[in-house]
C-alpha cells in the first residue's frame, strides 16, 4: 500500500479485545487495525507513545554506529568540545577582548560548549534522520516522528560524559556547584526543544528538497556566531541587543552558564520568552512532521 494514503492506527474494537487470553491463542485477531484516513492529533500521540521501545532501540543503534571504525571512539565526545573552546576562547578572549562575566575565557567557552553542543548535535542529528534511514521511511510503517525523537539519546548522554568534565573544571578553577546547578536539565531540556522543533521541521522538508539539509548546516553556522557562546550577551550593543534577543538561545545559554559558573542570570522576560520559544517550536516541528508524512515514502 502506497504511503502517500494518509493512515491511522487504531486500536482494536470491544469485540477483539475482550478476552486477551483468546487474541493470544488466536494470532488472526489483531492487536493494532490500520485503517486509510486522516489520524487525529490525539491518535498521533497515541501511536508515537506506543512506540516507546522503537525509540530506545534507534537511539542505542545510533550510538553504536557513530563511532564504528573510528580510532578514538567515544573520546571525540570530550575532545570535539575541548578544541572548539580553545578555538573560540583565542579568537573572542584573547583577540576580540570580549568579556565574559569574570570567568577564564577558556572555561567561559567550554561550559558554553556543553550547552552548544546538545543544541548543534539535536539540529544536526534530527534534520538529517529522515533521509539518512530511507529503507525505514519507505518500507516500515510507523510515526516518522519516532525518527528524530530518538536521536535525543545519543545527545544526552554525549552531555553527561562532558559535563563531568565541566563540572571538575569549574570547582577546581574557584566555582564549585551550588543550589543552581539543579535547574541545570531544565535549561537542557529547552535548549533540546528548540534543536528538536527545527531539525525536525528541516528534517520533513528534506525528504523532498535535500536543499533543506544545507540550510540546517548554514543556520547552525549563523547561531553560534550570534549566540553568547564565547562571550557575555552583556557585551551586544544597547542598539541592536532586541533584535539579538530574538534568538531563543540567547537566554538558555546565560542560564546554563548561571547553573555553572554562577554568572548573571537572565532577566526573567528574556528567560520566560526562550522557553516558550522552545516549546512552540517543538510543536511546530512535531505539527509540521505529522502533517508531512504520509507522502515520505513516495518522494524518499
Amino acid at each position: 500500500m502506497s504511503d502517500s494514503t494518509p493512515m491511522t492506527v487504531a486500536e482494536p474494537s470491544e469485540d477483539e479485545t475482550r478476552d486477551v487470553e483468546a487474541q493470544d491463542a488466536d494470532p488472526r485477531v489483531p492487536h493494532l487495525v490500520i485503517r486509510p484516513g486522516a489520524t487525529s492529533i490525539r491518535q498521533y500521540a497515541r501511536d508515537l507513545g506506543a512506540h516507546g521501545y522503537l525509540i530506545r532501540l534507534l537511539g542505542i543503534r545510533e550510538l553504536k554506529l557513530r563511532y564504528r571504525q573510528t580510532l578514538l571512539g567515544p573520546a571525540w565526545v570530550v575532545l570535539q568540545p575541548l578544541i572548539s573552546a580553545g578555538i573560540l576562547s583565542f579568537v573572542f578572549g584573547n583577540v576580540a577582548n570580549l568579556p565574559t562575566a569574570g570567568v577564564p575565557s577558556f572555561l567561559f567557552t567550554y561550559a558554553s560548549m556543553l550547552a552548544w553542543n546538545a543544541f548543534s548535535n539535536g539540529l544536526t542529528r534530527s534534520s538529517s534522520v529522515l533521509v539518512g534511514n530511507t529503507q525505514l521511511v519507505a518500507k516500515v510503517f510507523f510515526p516518522r516522528l519516532v525518527l528524530p525523537i530518538s536521536t535525543v539519546t545519543g545527545v544526552v548522554i554525549d552531555f553527561l560524559v562532558t559535563a563531568v568534565l565541566v563540572l571538575v573544571l569549574a570547582a577546581t578553577n574557584g566555582f564549585p556547584p551550588t543550589f543552581a546547578l539543579v535547574l541545570l536539565p531544565v535549561w537542557l531540556a529547552f535548549i533540546i526543544m528548540v534543536a528538536l522543533g527545527l531539525g525536525t521541521v528541516i528534517a520533513a522538508l528534506a525528504v523532498r528538497y535535500r536543499d533543506a539539509l544545507a540550510v540546517g548546516g548554514i543556520l547552525t553556522q549563523l547561531l553560534l556566531y550570534v549566540s553568547p557562546v564565547a562571550y557575555s550577551a552583556s557585551s551586544v550593543p544597547p542598539s541592536v541587543r532586541r533584535i539579538y534577543d530574538l534568538n531563543p538561545l540567547v537566554g538558555l545559554l546565560e542560564a546554563f552558564r548561571w547553573s555553572i559558573l554562577g554568572t548573571p542570570l537572565p532577566s526573567a522576560g528574556l528567560l520566560t520568552y526562550s522557553c516558550v520559544t522552545g516549546v512552540v517550536l517543538c510543536l511546530v516541528g512535531m505539527l509540521a512532521m505529522e502533517r508531512m508524512e504520509p507522502s515520505f515514502a513516495d518522494v524518499i
